[in-house]
């Protein structure tokens, strides 16, 4: 059996996609997966399943979810070791998390199709972006009228991927819930 963690895209967040996680986690279970537990309400899984082609396992998950939710949301799969590959490496080694900063991970569907000069920035969005594999990392500072940029709008469009992004302390707590 593989853990997997699945991010699913846009849901329970600022009232869209609203979904009880347990009929996600029931979604899930259904699909053949074990030990499925949510972290974090807003679309975070853990869960095991055997190891297999990752394709054919977001189908099944996602025919189950469309029964749950009416559509199929976007899914993205990593195994728990790619997760704690992605922590070890520190990625944000050079920025640290303050009241004026915060440091994302966008999970990304595949390699970006489009190829941007790197660090790619956008000054109206205060965002400064670096990809690594199927992983974007972002650096949002506040804009000028006060609020945090969020990423995911400006990564899909640039990268011409689907992606979803979660708060890089959201991420080291997925891992650390997940170590034994």
């Amino acid at each position: 059996m593989t853990t997997y963690v699945a991010f699913l895209r846009a849901i329970n967040v600022g009232g869209h996609a609203v979904v009880k996680m347990t009929d996600v986690r029931d979604a899930f279970t259904a699909a053949g997966c074990k030990k499925v537990r949510s972290l974090i309400a807003s679309g975070n899984l853990l869960f095991e399943a055997p190891a297999g082609s990752t394709e054919l396992l977001v189908r099944r998950i996602q025919g189950k979810l469309r029964a749950v939710m009416g559509e199929a949301p976007v899914l993205f799969l990593r195994t728990m070791r790619e997760m704690e590959r992605l922590v070890a490496s520190a990625p944000f080694k050079k920025s640290e998390a303050t009241p004026r900063l915060k440091l994302y991970v966008a999970f990304l569907s595949q390699k970006p199709r489009l190829g941007p000069r790197f660090p790619l920035r956008s000054a109206p969005e205060a965002l400064e972006v670096v990809v690594k594999n199927r992983e974007a990392f972002i650096v949002s500072g506040k804009k000028k009228n006060g609020l945090y940029a969020f990423p995911n709008l400006f990564i899909e469009k640039q990268l011409g991927v689907a992606a979803t992004s979660r708060n890089w302390s959201t991420v080291k707590k997925i891992v650390a819930a997940a170590t034994p």
